[in-house]
């Protein structure tokens, strides 16, 4: 008797497990297609992440999710969506705008889950490299809309960008960049000269991208942090050096070279001085307007701010009587912590912060996920000083999905060393 229902119950638990192991992998390709469609699309990242809860949530062991929960990788992003929606009760906001703000917050929920199941699955490099290949195709397809504007899938505001726009596109042309350079650094080392050249090859596709058809001047300034930290987590004294040097000399050939990399540069000087004039050419003096509009904003409530989508009503308040720049009314500060600081007060931006250090931390080891995670933090980082990229929908899905899968794949590596 004991005999047949053991039977019995290897019989029905058979099935059960097939049925997970099939969800398993059904979310491992899921993730994949969220990274490979990211770069191309708002709609299809969206409906793949929704896929990939329905696939992954019957695999989670909910015990022990429950109990990493304590960790604050894992926390914190809820606890910034729970001050989100606590603050539509504080906000001077319409209703619609107090709404519509949780939305931008609500995708951080997304990285303990991601976290969670690549701990457990051994296709993350997959996730990066479908990311990586679907950069690459973008990259040449940016050439070729650069030369034949007509082929373009989308209508958009520059020449050689084929969808979005040229700060998503800059943005992901330059996390390739970095993470491709730790695997030629080994690959050199190592002497497979092949694999060094091919990764290479891959990058010198996304920098003569950024130099010759599209760049931002946020991607700039994050290449500039990221070679730093390149230098200082990877190289010697003297290979640093040799880099900072080689660095420079290619930076004087890219400006001589190209036109349009002048230009992009040379623009910040004019959009200061001439943007109240021009306002169709005042990014610069639109940002410094926004900031202190904002930091006024935050002055007036520096604790626990105006509540969740209340920026646009400060903007409005603040637009009284006003003519040109002044009177604008936006809902972006194009500033990160602003972002924050204007809608939750201090406590948001600690929580932000918080988060942010949380996720440096899980990145602290040698291995390639943990240098692809680190990338993916500092360049949110730093983009976010003079952008609201966290929130943003293109760099904010980036960095969901590369702390939760290079988390994941490093939490996986520590479990196994312990």
């Amino acid at each position: 008797m004991t005999a047949d229902t053991a039977a019995c119950a290897g019989a029905v638990t058979a099935p059960a497990r097939q049925r997970s192991a099939a969800l398993f992998k059904a979310a491992d390709v899921l993730a994949m297609s969220i990274a490979a469609s990211l770069p191309w699309s708002t709609t299809a990242p969206s409906i793949f992440v929704g896929l990939w809860l329905l696939a992954v949530t019957p695999t989670i062991d909910w015990r022990d999710y429950a109990r990493r929960l304590v960790q604050p990788a894992y926390a914190l992003p809820f606890v910034i969506l729970l001050l989100a929606l606590l603050g539509v009760l504080w906000s001077d906001g319409v209703w619609v705008d107090r709404l519509h703000a949780v939305k931008p917050v609500a995708k951080l929920v997304l990285i303990p889950p991601l976290l969670y199941h690549f701990n457990r699955s051994e296709r993350g490099f997959h996730v990066c490299a479908a990311f990586l290949v679907s950069c690459a195709l973008l990259a040449v397809y940016a050439w070729i809309v650069l030369l034949d504007p007509a082929l373009k899938l989308t209508a958009t505001a520059s020449s050689g960008v084929p969808v979005k726009n040229y700060i998503d596109q800059s943005q992901e042309f330059t996390l390739c960049v970095f993470a491709l350079a730790l695997p030629a650094l080994w690959f050199w080392r190592g002497g497979s000269l092949i694999a060094t050249a091919a990764c290479l090859a891959l990058i010198a596709l996304f920098v003569t991208n950024m130099v010759f058809v599209a760049s931002a001047r946020t991607a700039l300034l994050c290449i500039a942090v990221l070679l730093l930290l390149f230098a200082w987590r990877h190289l010697s004294r003297r290979a640093a050096l040799l880099l900072f040097a080689s660095a420079a000399a290619a930076s004087a050939l890219a400006w001589t070279a190209s036109p349009y990399l002048r230009h992009r540069v040379t623009d910040i000087a004019m959009e200061y001085q001439h943007g109240r004039e021009d306002i169709s050419r005042a990014s610069t003096a639109q940002r410094l307007t926004y900031w202190r509009k904002a930091a006024t904003a935050f002055a007036e409530a520096p604790l626990f701010g105006h509540g969740t989508g209340s920026i646009k009503r400060q903007f409005e308040r603040a637009a009284s009587g006003e003519t040109s720049l002044d009177a604008e009314i936006v809902s972006n500060p194009h500033n990160q912590t602003l972002h924050v600081a204007v809608q939750w007060g201090l406590l948001g931006v600690i929580l932000l912060y918080a988060m942010w250090f949380a996720h440096l931390r899980l990145f602290t080891g040698n291995s390639l996920a943990a240098w692809i995670g680190l990338v993916v933090v500092v360049q949110n980082i730093t983009s976010s000083l003079v952008n609201s990229h966290l929130t943003d929908f293109h760099e904010g899905w980036i960095y969901v999905l590369g702390v939760g899968v290079a988390g994941g794949m490093v939490l996986r590596t520590n479990a196994g060393q312990r």
